[in-house]
């Protein structure tokens, strides 16, 4: 999808720049504007040089120069670099790719990671020049039929550049083009795409200097360096020039391409796509496939693979360690590939993902060589990893990946895990894990991220098919682990209870039932003859095997983010009983964190991290109860299949999310509060952490927005969604339960300013000027609400033993009495 967005971009940029980038006969836009009579000048025209003025091969190739034969031949003498283009490579679709090799320090972005990416084509001309075609594949049409013409000619590729034959190859089978200006100029070599952020930090028109610092050439694909100058964005900058090395990798694509398999929603994978027309058709059709590694078995196995036995593919991915990884952690990034590996058995081959170590010593292979993946080490403070890939836009095959691993990702992990972890596993309550357990956290992440450069996305739903009395239960654990997709952001077991004495490897992810039929689903042969018949076979196999509710089940929660299943850093079928869970354990772990953070020379730096961790875990489990809150689960099916696509979260459970925050966030979490922390790590505030998750909370569940999908679900499904008035009654019933008795009243800081904001929330949603909010059962209901805690306050005000609750209930009666004489 990235790649076609940037297609539309450029055809875009195209349109505006036509006139002044292209107008040069031969050099650009095919089409004339204007007739050549009136507009072009008669030394203006590309003259057509006949073969036998061309200069011979030998007088241009001389002693002098460098062969290097591959792909296309480069011919380098000193600053002079020619191309040799085979007639064999004419049309074929070729990769251009550039990536990061060198540069300053604080542009955020490190060797290995992409610059800029395009398809094009190599094309001989009637007036004995070359080419380059920028290939836009977006649009697909049999040739044999009639719209194919009008496809075609809303097709055109934009030329790049076009260079003048310098003379023929030995055997008039190859070009020889001039390339030297084009690898020193601004050209797709050294282009930047304007998104990443090194264009942040640097002025990309400004490029300049450039110099060409190796070239090496293989049979599928030729590498270039190129360093350049560029002025600095950098604020303050420490110079104002700065050298950057980029390097590009011209890759062959297969000349038949790959099989696709189309998409469908119900797995998880990412996604290429192209406009399909036909003579047939009543309406255009876009067609979504899946990005995934090319596996096929070795020619004298065929027959055994498709009778479904296991079979060794003829070129297996193997993703090599970085060799600037710190020595320690290479063995588990490794381990985390090959986890993969009783996947791919499930999809009909053995031995078919390879990790290893980087052969250091190994002369005749090169970092730079677009024929090997890679997991790239960035020295950096960014605390993250991700798992790209590059991939075939005709046919969705993956060709090669760069994994980007963050140095400082480990800060995160022991963060995550120290707080998630600790109150079960003694080995998490230190400032410095032990190399063992800290290799096991790398080992989880690798095996995340290798997931999505096999094409997997996100599933966040994964988690919530676990019960959550199971996620106590080490025997369940051994079994399945704690999520059923290892591409869940369900990061370790914070549901686990002391008294369960769960194993340590029970607490981590690892690769899922899912996990094992997505790769099934993607990569295993279906015995399907046509692109059409696959889709059929897919579907039959996912009616079978996935659903909602199985194990297999794919719940996108990155296009969905509605669905109460499908979070992020959740875990279980029932967040408020995990995050009860969860909160338990964070109060095992406040108390300690002086203890288990403390380090030689300290400053308390890593108790306030970590106690900065605990109210963010605490607040994931605010947002995991609250998305059940007017929530609704969707569930697609096929067109075979029976039962509800959406379905509203019941009555019970809405009304059990209401009841966790009346008693884990709205009766005050004192918890929070601990004197042996809070002495040390900040100052007072107004508003804090506590009453800031309160507030946020509360104005979320009293919102029109909120209370209008309530209104809608009632409307849809009736009894199976909770009314208006009822949601309204229990949190009212939560946030005034001091009034509505008949004992003393003495309301603390915290739940004063809660029932401010309850107050505010009513007057606010009463006084909108949105005319659509008087004009519906919501605003009455919370207007009658309004009327009830006016006579409440009123009988609360004589029983009130302080002053502070006095003053704040007739404050709050005072303000409602103000808004009803407006009104």
């Amino acid at each position: 999808m990235k790649n076609y967005i940037k297609k539309l971009l450029f055809l875009g940029l195209l349109a505006l720049t036509a006139h002044s980038s292209f107008g040069q006969t031969g050099r650009g836009w095919p089409f004339n504007l204007f007739s050549k009579k009136d507009t072009v000048k008669k030394d203006t025209v590309a003259k057509v040089v006949p073969r036998q003025a061309l200069k011979s091969y030998a007088s241009v190739i001389t002693k002098a120069f460098k062969t290097q034969n591959g792909l296309f031949s480069v011919h380098s003498s000193k600053d002079i670099i020619y191309f040799e283009i085979p007639d064999s490579l004419l049309k074929r679709d070729i990769m251009v790719i550039n990536r990061l090799t060198k540069a300053p320090a604080g542009l955020g972005m490190y060797p290995g990671e992409e610059l800029d990416e395009n398809t094009i084509r190599f094309e001989k001309t009637q007036d004995s020049s070359i080419r380059i075609l920028y290939h836009l594949i977006i649009n697909e049409v049999d040739s044999a039929d009639v719209i194919s013409r009008a496809v075609r000619d809303a097709s055109v590729d934009p030329v790049a550049i076009s260079f003048p034959i310098v003379c023929y190859g030995k055997d008039s089978k190859s070009y020889v083009i001039d390339a030297s200006k084009f690898l020193k100029d601004r050209s797709m070599v050294n282009n930047i795409d304007q998104s990443t952020q090194i264009a942040k930090g640097v002025n990309t028109f400004s490029m300049k200097d450039y110099r060409v610092e190796s070239i090496h050439v293989y049979p599928e694909n030729v590498e270039i360096s190129i360093s350049k100058n560029m002025d600095s964005k950098l604020v303050p900058a420490t110079t104002p020039q700065l050298t950057v090395e980029s390097h590009t990798s011209f890759i062959v694509l297969p000349q038949v391409p790959m099989r696709r398999r189309l998409a469908d929603q119900r797995v998880g994978y990412f996604v290429d796509k192209h406009f399909a027309f036909n003579d047939q058709q009543q309406r255009s059709e876009i067609k979504n496939f899946i990005v995934r590694w090319r596996l096929e078995p070795k020619p004298e196995d065929v027959e055994r693979w498709k009778k479904g036995e296991l079979v060794e593919p003829s070129k297996p991915i193997v993703i090599y360690v970085d060799p600037a990884t710190p020595k320690q952690w290479r063995p588990y990034l490794v381990a985390g590939i090959n986890d993969w590996q009783k996947a791919f058995e499930q999809a009909g081959f053995k031995n078919a993902i390879i990790g290893k170590e980087w052969p250091e010593n190994d002369t005749t292979m090169h970092m730079d060589d677009a024929r090997y993946s890679m997991i790239n080490y960035f020295p950096s403070d960014v605390a993250n990893a991700y798992g790209p890939n590059i991939h075939d836009p005709r046919s969705g095959e993956i060709i090669q990946t760069h994994i980007g691993w963050y140095h400082n990702v480990m800060s995160l992990l022991h963060d995550w895990y120290m707080v998630q972890a600790s109150a079960v596993d003694p080995a998490a309550r230190k400032p410095k894990f032990d190399e063992k357990l800290m290799g096991e956290l790398v080992r989880f992440v690798s095996s995340h991220e290798v997931g999505h450069t096999l094409g997997l996305r996100h599933n966040f739903g994964s988690s919530s098919l676990t019960p959550v009395d199971s996620l106590r239960s080490n025997s369940y654990l051994t079994k399945y682990g704690h999520t059923a997709s290892i591409m869940d952001y369900a990061r370790f077991n914070y549901v686990a209870q002391p008294e369960d004495h769960i194993e340590q490897k029970n607490l981590f992810p690892r690769i899922g039932d899912y996990d094992r039929w997505a790769i099934e689903w993607g990569y295993k042969y279906s015995g399907a003859n046509t692109e059409d018949e696959d889709k059929k076979i897919m579907n039959g196999w996912i009616m079978n095997k996935s659903g909602s509710g199985k194990r297999t089940w794919y719940g996108d929660g990155e296009t969905r983010k509605w669905d109460p299943r499908s979070q992020t850093e959740d875990l279980g079928d029932n967040a408020m009983k995990a995050s009860a869970y969860g909160i338990r354990n964070l109060q095992r772990i406040v108390p300690n964190l002086v203890n288990w953070t403390k380090g030689e020379g300290g400053v308390n730096n890593n108790l306030l991290t970590m106690y900065k961790a605990v109210q963010s875990q605490y607040f994931n489990y605010m947002g995991h109860v609250l998305k059940n809150v007017a929530g609704l689960y969707y569930n697609p099916k096929s067109e075979e299949e029976k039962g509800l696509v959406y379905v509203p979260v019941s009555r019970n459970r809405q009304i059990e999310a209401l009841a966790f925050f009346n008693q884990y966030l709205f009766k005050t979490p004192e918890w929070l509060l601990d004197k042996s922390v809070m002495a040390r790590i900040e100052a007072p505030a107004d508003p804090d952490f506590i009453s800031d998750t309160q507030i946020r909370v509360l104005n979320t569940l009293l919102d029109f927005g909120t209370l209008g999908r309530m209104q809608a679900l009632v409307n849809k499904f009736g009894t199976k969604a909770v009314p208006v008035d009822d949601f309204v009654a229990v949190i009212h019933k939560g946030i005034w339960k001091e009034i509505e008795t008949d004992k003393a009243i003495k309301v603390d800081k915290y739940r004063r300013n809660l029932q401010k904001a309850y107050l505010g929330n009513l007057i606010a949603m009463l006084t909108s000027k949105e005319s659509e909010s008087a004009e519906n059962d919501a605003f009455s209901i919370v207007k009658a609400d309004l009327y009830k805690l006016q006579t409440e306050l009123k009988r609360a005000i004589p029983r009130s033993t302080d002053k502070l609750t006095t003053y704040h209930l007739q404050d709050l009666e005072r303000r409602i009495e103000s808004m009803l004489r407006l009104s």
